[in-house]
């Protein structure tokens, strides 16, 4: 793996809304518009050789929206994975879900694992759409499973390690993101990914999502390879 390029990158997508409404349009057409750059930066991403792509695509918070634009987000997963399934598929691309996803609409929860199944033989690149994902109720989650198994003999409670968290959480699968990127301004990673972020290096950029394109991923990319990582060792 080439050090000058990162392994795993983890995107917060933010700005749809404020791109509506800065345009007199309703958020609706925003989360429109943030489709393409998904289609863009997943492109570029596999041009530079990056193995994993993770977005916040749905948060544990964004339930708290509004019926219709819950209703309207889910609709547009469903046609964008309806959409770009085979060329996944064609491209190399694995896609997977990850978060609570007990709790999606049937139809976007069949919809999702259906292109999980028709793209589980790639191995070039692969894109992990966080939805209904919140860290804190994930790390909560894996306590939980643990404090189970502990209490029922099935786990030494000395044996716990961080291996065996990190077992139990949704994103076990995951690799520990080497960049994390937050479009739309806002300096914070909003509950995203916490253990996997522990060592990430993060960049922010002022540009709205739908607005995000290819030679934005490759300013992070240069930004991420200016910088010298010694993760907690001396230089």
């Amino acid at each position: 793996m080439d050090p000058n390029t990162p392994n795993h990158v983890a995107i917060i997508m933010d700005g749809n809304g404020r791109w509506a409404e800065a345009r007199g349009l309703p958020r609706s057409e925003g989360h429109k518009a943030g489709a393409e750059p998904v289609r863009t930066i997943l492109k570029a991403a596999h041009r530079e050789k990056i193995r994993y792509l993770t977005l916040y695509t749905f948060s544990t918070e964004n339930w708290n929206r509004s019926k219709e634009e819950v209703d309207n987000l889910f609709t547009l997963l469903v046609k964008y994975i309806d959409q770009e399934t085979m060329e996944l598929f064609t491209s190399g691309v694995q896609l997977k879900g990850t978060g609570d996803l007990d709790r999606l609409p049937k139809m976007a929860l069949d919809t999702l694992r259906e292109a999980e199944k028709i793209t589980a033989v790639n191995t070039d690149l692969t894109l992990t759409l966080a939805l209904s994902y919140g860290s804190r109720a994930e790390l909560a989650r894996a306590a939980k499973q643990i404090a189970r198994k502990v209490s029922s003999g099935e786990l030494n409670p000395d044996k716990v390690s961080e291996e065996t968290l990190l077992s139990e959480m949704w994103t076990a699968a995951l690799p520990d993101v080497d960049l994390l990127i937050r479009t739309g301004g806002d300096i914070r990673v909003s509950n995203f990914l916490l253990w996997h972020i522990a060592y990430a290096e993060l960049h922010f950029t002022e540009t709205l999502w739908p607005d995000f394109g290819e030679s934005h991923l490759l300013a992070a990319l240069e930004d991420f390879r200016s910088r010298k990582r010694r993760f907690g060792r001396a230089g």
